[in-house]
């Protein structure tokens, strides 16, 4: 039998809000090139992910990946090293 690979995708980012039980608000940042004036913009984007234990805190830089949808707003997950 075959085994498929799974691409997941990583993310780093800032831990916005963690009161939220098992859940934390990651807010991840990037710069995007603005198409006409070729200025650099920074755009973010915040996520909810999976915070295991509560164990990630407000202010914290963390990794999240994709994961199967745990609610309709969470795909995500922290990873703890």
């Amino acid at each position: 039998m075959e085994q498929k690979t799974i691409h997941r995708k990583e993310l780093k980012g800032t831990v916005v809000s963690a009161k939220m039980v098992d859940t934390a608000v990651v807010s991840v940042s990037r710069y995007v090139k603005h198409p006409k004036y070729k200025k650099y913009l920074k755009r973010s984007k915040r996520y909810l992910a999976h915070n295991k234990g509560n164990r990630a805190k407000e202010g914290e830089v963390v990794t999240i990946r994709s994961c199967r949808p745990l609610s309709k707003n969470k795909s995500f997950e922290i990873m703890f090293s």
